[in-house]
């Protein structure tokens, strides 16, 4: 699902989705993004990537951690070139138990946070995922 407030922004995703041949698997929302997450009844979310309104997500955290899945990654983007934007959200998450993340300096910096599994998880889960988007991380900030 993608979710996006500006129509001619979800014009171009739409675009973009049916250039990448996932218009089909990808469901597309024009929407406000704090309205769906409250709204939505589906958790264990495998990955959320939040790049928004960075002010809104200190009110967006409880419904994503509510969301993901455990073992899921919430990726939130612009962390490091908008990091007073994002402390408040920042505290929330570090004082959320259960709660990893990593800040990779990819773009203008992603932060990686993981739900923990309950058990059987890999502490090695987020570190291979922090790696796999250094190595695989193609777009811009």
């Amino acid at each position: 699902m993608t979710v996006e407030n500006d129509p001619a922004r979800a014009e171009e995703a739409s675009g973009n989705l049916t250039a990448a041949g996932l218009a089909e698997v990808v469901e597309q929302r024009v929407a406000d993004a704090g309205q769906v997450l409250a709204g939505e009844q589906t958790q264990g979310w495998p990955v959320v990537f939040l790049d928004a309104e960075r002010p809104a997500y200190v009110s967006y955290w409880p419904d994503l951690w509510r969301i993901l899945g455990l073992g899921g990654l919430l990726v939130v983007d612009n962390c490091i070139s908008h990091a007073d934007q994002v402390a408040g959200f920042r505290a929330l998450v570090d004082a959320t138990p259960s709660c990893r993340s990593s800040l990779v300096p990819v773009g203008a910096g992603l932060l990686l946070v993981s739900k923990d599994r309950c058990s059987g998880g890999s502490a090695d889960d987020l570190d291979d995922l922090v790696a796999w988007t250094a190595v695989h991380a193609t777009f811009e900030g």
